[in-house]
């Protein structure tokens, strides 16, 4: 299954089911059409940011100026994140083929991933969020996610793993700036395993990537400024990967082998909104909506504020706890929750 197919996942999901009613009303309310102009506009945002912060990182003069390059630079890459997100999802472009093309265009020569690499796991996180051995995102590897995990690390993590992972409440977002080296590293492994549909495109992309990024960056810059940029740039582009991302999930219940839940419940007890306006519904590229995201993932992005009372007033309805917090409590949240969970890694 990949994320084009969530749109049909969607539909069999409601046949007879308390999610048959909601998207009836979301549908009623025309909340699942295409938003061609929106997305036109948001493309050429984001594309004129892209031009204006490369032109202004031939145009630095300083240290200083290299810097505040770097710090707009981590924003655009995180929109181009974000868009490709939308993209995979099928917001934007209705057909497989040019929502893949503009995936790959946008993932490896934008950002600088594997797209293919991406999609195929973020589907499997929609299919079964928060579900300890179904769910990649919460899988058990330098970071747990859960007591039970916890205690199993216990028995074999050792040095400086066993205390990253003691500590890891405190250290998420110190880890986060290694994000993006993280991204890059995992594409690359991906493209050298066979299997992965478009492997030499996506490859040739990547490639085009890291190196005109680092030639563009070495031309403008000495070496030592073009070092520092680029450590700064890609440090603060995790940390925002991460901020966008860490808020949705983490501190809400997970889920084992036991038995399904119904698709609504599911998609709604695993998730959390994040309360915010304008600047973080921009921020967060309508991520902070993740309930309505999860439960409408071909849902364009911009049309998830009006979905929220909808589907608020719904979980209401059907005695369905819907969870919000607002954006620093929810970071409060999560690291409470790795902090807490990680205990056995502290018992000696």
């Amino acid at each position: 299954m990949t994320l084009q197919n969530t749109a049909s996942a969607e539909r069999q999901a409601a046949s007879g089911s308390d999610f048959a009613e909601l998207r009836r009303r979301i549908e009623a309310a025309g909340l699942l059409r295409r938003r061609p102009g929106y997305y036109a506009i948001r493309c050429a945002a984001v594309g004129a940011a892209l031009v204006l912060s490369w032109v202004a990182l031939f145009h630095v003069g300083s240290t200083v100026g290299a810097l505040l390059v770097a710090v707009l630079m981590a924003a655009v890459s995180g929109q181009l994140a974000l868009l490709a997100h939308d993209v995979a999802h099928r917001q934007v472009f209705r057909t497989r083929r040019p929502a893949e093309l503009a995936g790959r265009l946008i993932g490896n020569l934008g950002v600088g991933m594997s797209y293919g690499w991406w999609q195929a796991k973020h589907t499997r996180h929609h299919a079964n969020p928060n579900h300890q051995e179904l769910d990649p995102d919460v899988a058990p590897d330098l970071l747990v996610w859960s007591t039970e995990q916890a205690e199993g690390s216990a028995q074999d993590a050792r040095g400086l793993a066993r205390i990253v992972a003691a500590y890891q409440g405190p250290l998420f977002f110190p880890l986060l700036t290694l994000e993006a080296l993280n991204l890059r590293s995992s594409s690359i492994r991906a493209l050298l395993r066979p299997g992965l549909r478009g492997r030499r495109l996506e490859t040739a992309l990547l490639a085009a990537h890291l190196v005109g990024y680092l030639s563009l960056v070495l031309v403008a810059l000495p070496v030592g400024q073009a070092l520092m940029m680029i450590a700064v740039h890609q440090a603060l582009f995790g940390v925002y990967l991460g901020c966008a991302f860490a808020p949705n999930h983490k501190g809400m219940p997970t889920r084992t082998g036991q038995p399904e839940p119904d698709f609504l419940r599911k998609q709604v007890l695993t998730a959390r909104n994040v309360r915010g306006g304008l600047v973080t519904d921009a921020a967060l590229g309508g991520l902070n909506y993740q309930i309505e995201h999860h439960l409408f993932p071909s849902m364009p992005c911009v049309n998830l504020p009006r979905a929220q009372p909808i589907v608020r007033d719904f979980c209401a309805e059907r005695g369905v706890d819907y969870e919000e917090a607002g954006l620093l409590a929810s970071y409060g949240i999560a690291l409470r929750h790795l902090h807490s969970v990680s205990a056995p890694l502290r018992q000696r």
